[in-house]
């Protein structure tokens, strides 16, 4: 079994964005979207009009905190070859009840695609905001970056 990361929040976050699981990529450089081509910290720079794709990763995860964002993904285990979400098996859930201590004061739940949009109805009915936005995976190929970027920008409270 493959184990995801831990959750990167705090006591003032009130915006969460949950992917699915880390790709290849990501688990082998303990990063979360490490992929070149993955858009995720690209699209953050954008919509937040802050440069944080060009920063050493513990900055980005800084910075994201400093915008009240917070990151996680929806399974915490599973098997899979490769990065697709599509491969995925066995998949275990993260325990998502902790959040509600760990972040008093989240909000809003937004979801990177379609696989971690799955449970947006779950967190929904816990009385959270919920947004699925499309994927800023590299394969992800149907939407252009500014197609993307244009639902990305309401994640903003």
């Amino acid at each position: 079994m493959l184990a995801g990361f831990p959750p990167v929040l705090d006591q003032s976050t009130r915006i969460v964005i949950l992917g699915s699981f880390p790709g290849a990529a990501s688990l082998a450089a303990q990063q979360y979207y490490a992929h070149a081509r993955n858009q995720f910290w690209r699209l953050l720079s954008a919509v937040l009009d802050d440069p944080i794709a060009g920063l050493p990763y513990e900055q980005r995860l800084a910075r994201l905190l400093g915008h009240r964002i917070g990151l996680w993904d929806v399974i915490a285990l599973c098997e899979r070859e490769g990065s697709l979400d599509a491969d995925i098996r066995q998949a275990q859930a993260n325990d998502f009840a902790m959040l509600r201590h760990e972040a008093p004061e989240l909000h809003r739940v937004c979801f990177n695609g379609k696989t971690s949009g799955k449970y947006a109805p779950y967190f929904a009915e816990a009385g959270f905001e919920t947004l699925v936005l499309p994927s800023s995976s590299p394969a992800n190929a149907q939407l252009s970056f500014e197609e993307k970027l244009a639902q990305w920008k309401n994640i903003i409270l």
